[in-house]
């Protein structure tokens, strides 16, 4: 295996959803595979548009956003490295009603459209690994629209925040008080004051565009149900597998489609 493939093999295990698929299967898709590195508010989906690329978080967070006429905007989801995003490509080139926005800069694995579908339609453990993820997906969206509706934005900042936290594994963050307005649907004076209720309490650390959680335990307390009924739902959607990099050399043997 050549070094380049050595070290996309490694970041198998950073995202969930390929770490879940057969050795066979990861040995199939992982000459394709591309290490990028994502920016905050990088735009990898538009709305109602097709996607040449797919994108398996590893250490970065995509919020799934949709855009309104008057220019307001609210999130709907949020993937990372429990996850994919693209996912339309597989179900037929269905349209979205979202845009996919990097909310989290970090790392992810970039892979054509093409070589997803065709290895989604094989069946098998990726075609199951990408449907749990859907169904987990779905989910998330409907609590999503049912927690903007009752919940005040205190609640849903702290929601936001815990999971975010739970897809990369990091306490701070690079972030605005723009775009999490942008994010929660709300206006940056209404996030202004629910931050600072949540730094009063000693729960999180704003300046200057970085925000650091100070208090886990003190956020789950705060947060609304729909934290921990979508944490329940995420914790796990997948069967846990741990495949070794040399177990993954097989895709010497298997550089291409077949």
């Amino acid at each position: 295996m050549s070094p380049s493939l050595e070290s996309v093999a490694i970041r198998f295990s950073f995202n969930q959803l390929l770490g879940s698929v057969s050795p066979e299967e990861q040995a199939r898709l992982l000459p394709y595979l591309q290490p990028v590195k994502l920016s905050l508010g990088d735009i990898l989906q538009e709305c109602y548009g097709r996607t040449p690329f797919i994108y398996f978080p590893t250490t970065s967070v995509i919020s799934l956003v949709c855009p309104l006429e008057n220019g307001t905007c609210a999130e709907v989801a949020v993937t990372g490295k429990d996850g994919v995003v693209g996912t339309s490509v597989v179900l037929g080139e269905a349209a979205t009603a979202y845009r996919a926005i990097v909310g989290v800069e970090g790392e992810a694995l970039k892979v054509e459209a093409r070589i997803v579908k065709e290895l989604f339609h094989r069946g098998g453990t990726f075609q199951k690994a990408i449907l749990l993820y859907l169904e987990s997906l779905i989910s998330q969206i409907s609590l999503t629209a049912a927690c903007n509706r009752m919940h005040t934005l205190e609640k849903r900042l702290c929601r936001w925040l815990l999971l975010i936290r739970d897809r990369t594994s990091f306490d701070e963050f690079t972030l605005t008080q723009e775009f999490i307005a942008h994010m929660l649907g709300g206006r940056r004076e209404t996030v202004t004051v629910a931050a600072g209720h949540l730094q009063d309490a000693g729960l999180i650390e704003y300046r200057r565009g970085h925000l650091r959680i100070l208090d886990r335990e003190g956020l789950e307390n705060a947060v609304c149900e729909c934290y921990r009924v979508l944490g329940a739902r995420s914790a796990q959607p997948f069967p846990e597998r741990h495949h070794s990099v040399e177990v993954l050399c097989s895709a010497r043997t298997t550089s291409a489609l077949r």
